[in-house]
């Protein structure tokens, strides 16, 4: 492979791409799935954090939240009721303000201030309910917090649905960018015969299999990555997320080559795209639903760089944590290299004997 002609025939994939309605889809894809996930499902379109107060005193710490901008207060008369409500995920969190809870905070006490959030609610909305419940306090007593606050978790933690999608939204982008459009592109040239005129110039095959490999792969971590940006995740660990997505997109790219080479024609693609696909997507099933066994996601290759981007996105995880995962994830685009040369002879040998 030689550094020049990659580097003349990438140059050639950006120029020609922009007119090229599946690279352009590759790119829209994130924006739109995004878009219809979150307006079903998210948080474009969500109500404000709810937080229930049960009051057996008077508070003006109740009085002040039901007029704070920004979140919804639901009153409830004892624990039970609030208890069943945050089970049932009604409300977001929940706050006990016991007789003489006021009176505590005037004379200078420490009273424990009973927060308790749900198990399903959303991170960013149980952060908003306990800071605004603190500045509401402290405007009560007139001075730095005096109370300690306990939080108890009712029910089982799960994320919200529009999180556990967001490993298909990725692995959608990330096929399309860096699987599809590689393949679509090599089954057009050789459609159009163009490949047979790039072959005449010094450039080798291994030059126009690795410049459509690294436009998919630059595809793929432009689409993954915008995706997560439009699902909210941000934060120190993006760079770590970046890792594993532009991994992700080798891989993809590298099975995107393989079916580009094999492939004669543009129906066959779509039918090997239509079968193939369910084999790479099938384990966000697993982060979707995960009581299943979680075994059965991990057969596919997919999985070893979709974990750790979910692991790193949404669960907190760190580069250490996932690097085991990304370990294996780089281990199976190694396993496909072999086959992309295979495939890139092969391909040679048939554009020759044409």
């Amino acid at each position: 492979m030689h550094r020049r002609s990659v580097a003349t025939l990438v140059g050639r994939e950006v120029r020609l791409g922009y007119r090229s309605p599946l690279l352009i889809w590759g790119l829209a894809l994130p924006i739109g799935l995004t878009l219809l996930v979150q307006g079903l499902f998210g948080s474009l379109f969500s109500q404000p954090p709810v937080l229930g107060i049960v009051d057996d005193g008077g508070s003006a710490v109740a009085v002040a939240a039901r007029d704070t901008d920004g979140i919804e207060v639901v009153s409830y008369d004892d624990e039970a009721e609030l208890h069943e409500a945050l089970l049932a995920n009604d409300v977001d969190a929940g706050l006990v303000l016991p007789a003489g809870f006021d009176d505590a905070l005037v004379t200078g006490e420490r009273p424990v201030l009973d927060f308790r959030v749900s198990g399903s609610s959303l991170a960013t909305d149980r952060a908003v309910l306990a800071v605004t419940t603190l500045d509401l306090v402290r405007e009560v007593e007139g001075a730095p917090p005096p109370v300690a606050v306990e939080v108890v978790e009712v029910g089982d933690g799960s994320l919200d649905l529009s999180l556990r999608l967001i490993p298909l939204l990725v692995v959608m982008a990330i096929a399309v960018g860096g699987a599809f459009v590689p393949a679509a592109g090599l089954v057009q040239e050789k459609e159009a015969r163009t490949l047979d005129a790039v072959l005449v110039t010094p450039a080798a095959m291994g030059d126009v299999l690795g410049s459509k490999g690294l436009l998919g792969v630059a595809v793929a971590l432009f689409a993954g990555l915008l995706t997560l940006v439009l699902n909210g995740i941000r934060g120190p660990e993006l760079g770590a997320v970046a890792i594993a997505v532009a991994i992700g997109g080798v891989m993809m790219a590298e099975v995107g080559l393989i079916v580009g080479s094999w492939a004669r024609d543009q129906n066959t693609l779509f039918t090997v795209w239509k079968g193939g696909a369910i084999l790479l997507i099938y384990p966000v099933v697993f982060f979707m639903f995960p009581d299943l066994p979680q075994w059965i996601g991990k057969l596919s290759p997919t999985w070893w760089f979709l974990d750790p981007i979910f692991s790193l996105a949404v669960e907190g995880a760190t580069l250490a944590d996932v690097a085991g995962s990304l370990a294996v994830a780089i281990g199976w685009c190694l396993v496909l290299l072999p086959a992309v040369m295979a495939m890139g002879r092969r391909l040679e040998r048939r554009v020759g004997e044409e």
